[in-house]
């Protein structure tokens, strides 16, 4: 037998071949020691709690270590605190009470119940202290972030301190510290394109940059210029797209677009999302966003309506268009799924929007085109068998 301690090869993942490798006693060991470390220190935090002195130095600076080693202790340390009843006058509908009791604790007040200052200077010392201690907070959570950049509680604790800044300081000096963080959400992204943590939290960035709490205004065109961006350097973010979508609505009403220039947009979009899928038909962010569009041709009272001037007659023409655009990419890929699945699903949109069944030509694809997914994809037969009955194709595919 090969030696115990090399890397032995097993099945594959993504590509990847699976590995596992043996520890030796001494690693063994090393593990046991530092999860003794890890659970002592979980002890001290806990007896600390459950003496109820919350205003300790060592408990922030054992909780501060504790975080620094496991990030997702959120859930437990927070129920403890709540257990005992002593935050009850505060919301934790989104937050951690671990982390709010921090906040106690290093300003020597509660952030709920700020302390009005004496005089200006003592107005001026309070605001520069908590300054300090916003930063640092911030600061302490960023090498977390980077270690675990999907951890809901470390960018829920991050908007939590920004809005003590919101809270505790003037705008100006509260809007530098968010213009930071959203550059920090610029970087997040640059590292991950697609986390969806990171758009979330950019959004929300932006929301509070554009209200009148931090002096804002409209940001939603640099917002947009940015996804599309992010777009041209990666056609598969999917969140790209799905801020894109989001945006649009408000992008023309604040631009006071008229019906031509709503009907220009749109076809800058449709032509982009088609080039798209050109290069990429298989990409699914794609047909989602070529998706969004056509809704809002077919059920504008639905959807953000990019053209609410349109005719039937003008969907109509645009959605006929759609399809024998799609119709092309069989051409060269005859065997994407995807491309059977938006034939099917717009031609369906064609016949509800002019209030009419499938013609005989149309019966005769919508059934080849089930008959290809059938073939591509045989595990989603029911799916499929849904499909059929609801244009009543049933005996048309034996």
């Amino acid at each position: 037998m090969a030696d115990q301690g090399r890397i032995q090869q097993g099945g594959s993942q993504h590509g990847i071949a699976r590995t596992s490798r043996v520890r030796t006693d001494d690693q063994r060991q090393r593990d046991l020691d530092r999860i003794a470390k890890y659970r002592d220190l979980e002890d001290q935090v806990r007896a600390l709690a459950a003496a109820g002195d919350y205003t300790a130095p060592a408990l922030f600076q054992l909780t501060s270590r504790l975080l620094r080693l496991n990030p997702e202790y959120y859930t437990t340390l927070g129920w403890v605190l709540m257990l005992d009843g002593v935050l009850e006058f505060f919301s934790f509908r989104h937050y951690s009470t671990l982390f709010h009791q921090l906040l106690v604790i290093v300003l020597g007040r509660d952030p709920a119940r700020p302390r009005l200052p004496d005089s200006w200077e003592d107005w001026y010392n309070t605001e520069t202290q908590d300054l300090a201690v916003i930063k640092s907070e911030l600061a302490f959570t960023i090498p977390l972030l980077l270690e675990s950049p999907k951890c809901y509680w470390i960018w829920s604790y991050r908007l939590w301190t920004l809005q003590q800044a919101i809270a505790r300081l003037r705008p100006a000096l509260a809007r530098k510290i968010w213009e930071e963080e959203l550059g920090l959400a610029s970087k997040m992204l640059g590292k991950d394109r697609r986390n969806f943590h990171a758009w979330g939290y950019r959004r929300h960035v932006v929301t509070q940059l554009e209200s009148a709490a931090l002096q804002g205004s409209s940001m939603v065109e640099a917002e947009f210029a940015y996804t599309q961006n992010m777009i041209e350097t990666d056609l598969s973010n999917f969140s790209a797209w799905h801020s894109r979508s989001r945006l649009i609505p408000r992008l023309l009403e604040e631009r006071g677009a008229g019906e031509e220039a709503r009907r220009a947009f749109l076809d800058k979009e449709l032509t982009q999302i088609r080039e798209a899928l050109n290069v990429g038909p298989e990409d699914q962010s794609l047909w989602y966003y070529h998706q969004f569009l056509v809704l809002n041709l077919v059920a504008p009272e639905k959807h953000p309506a990019m053209t609410p001037g349109f005719t039937r007659d003008d969907r109509v023409a645009y959605l006929t268009r759609e399809i024998d655009e799609i119709k092309e990419l069989l051409e060269d890929y005859a065997d994407v799924k995807l491309i059977y699945e938006g034939l099917f699903e717009y031609t369906v949109y064609l016949c509800r929007l002019q209030e009419r069944q499938p013609d005989a030509g149309e019966r005769a694809d919508l059934a080849a085109w089930l008959a290809k997914l059938r073939q591509l994809d045989p595990m989603r037969n029911g799916r499929w068998a849904d499909l059929e009955r609801e244009v009543s194709l049933e005996g048309g595919n034996e």
